[in-house]
């Protein structure tokens, strides 16, 4: 029996939902720069930012974890190892716009300005964030 059109479809509605949610967020992070690594520019640099990623989770979390708002929009909750699976498919976004960093702050920037001139400007945005915070 195939049950993918009854339990099975909303499962796969509800990983598909929350992997977008999860990697939408994690755009959000590497979107703080457009050359300066997540582990130089942590998220938390921009609060906004940190509250605008906590209250799309906590929506998230309500639509998934309450009965009548699963209900309603024909999802199911997730456990442990689905969200490991959300996680794991989503991380390649990051891991993805890290390299893409690396390369253009060590490769393609280096015939218009020498490395040494594009991590000083970066290191005082964030001593600047910093201190604004």
């Amino acid at each position: 029996k195939c049950d993918y059109f009854t339990e099975g479809k909303a499962k796969a509605s509800t990983l598909s939902l929350t992997t977008l949610v999860v990697i939408e967020m994690f755009n959000a992070c590497n979107a703080l720069s457009e050359d300066i690594s997540l582990f130089v520019m942590p998220p938390w640099i921009n609060p906004w930012l940190m509250v605008a990623m906590f209250s799309s989770f906590a929506l998230h979390f309500l639509i998934l974890y309450v009965p009548a708002l699963a209900t309603i929009f024909s999802i199911v909750p997730l456990d442990a190892n689905e969200w490991a699976l959300v996680c794991a498919c989503a991380a390649p976004v990051w891991l993805i716009d890290e390299v893409l960093k690396f390369i253009g702050r060590n490769f393609i920037m280096e015939g218009k300005t020498t490395t040494e001139k594009q991590k000083k400007p970066a290191a005082k945005k964030v001593a600047a964030a910093k201190k604004k915070n």
